[in-house]
């Protein structure tokens, strides 16, 4: 076996094991005591945040997304979509990677669908790709200003809380698929 055939076996050994305590869902009222925990996070980090979420028609909140890699790399993460503040369904976010990718961080999203049409097209999808579509605007970092620009997207996903060694927040191709109930 050569050197790279090598690196490639042990990075991809890595990255299983790293995601294997991730493969069992969380209960749902895990995910929920998450969910609150990210959102008040959220609400503290920017002064306009909680009236931008209350014009939203939906806000999908992933709690902890944790992205590793080795040269090939993945990133996961389970939360919940709210509507009008109620809890209507419980996702996971997957994604893989290959290239630069070296490390180990956790990142929280709060994705927020602005228009009924942006909502019914993420409910209506089977595997709804972030960053496939034009119309989602990225705010890396809660605490972030926004333009009006942005706000005229029909969704707008902020990062934030990153911790770790890998400083990318890409959203671009993560998956977002419903979990069973």
């Amino acid at each position: 076996m050569n050197r790279n055939s090598l690196v490639l076996t042990e990075a991809v050994a890595a990255i299983a094991f790293a995601f294997s305590a991730l493969a069992v869902a969380a209960s749902s009222p895990e995910i929920n005591a998450r969910v609150e925990a990210a959102l008040s996070r959220f609400y503290a980090q920017g002064p306009n945040h909680r009236e931008l979420a209350n014009k939203a028609s939906a806000m999908l909140v992933f709690p902890s997304v944790t992205k590793a890699g080795a040269g090939v790399g993945g990133e996961y993460g389970e939360g919940a979509l709210q509507v009008h503040g109620k809890t209507v369904g419980y996702y996971k976010l997957t994604g893989a990677s290959a290239g630069a990718t070296l490390g180990v961080a956790r990142r929280s999203e709060v994705i927020l669908f602005m228009t009924d049409a942006a909502l019914e097209k993420f409910m209506n999808s089977k595997d709804w790709t972030v960053g496939i579509d034009a119309g989602v605007a990225v705010v890396k970092g809660a605490g972030a200003q926004y333009d009006s620009e942005t706000l005229r997207k029909p969704v707008v996903a902020f990062v934030f809380g990153e911790k770790g060694l890998i400083a990318d927040v890409s959203l671009e191709g993560a998956k977002v698929t419903k979990l069973p109930q």
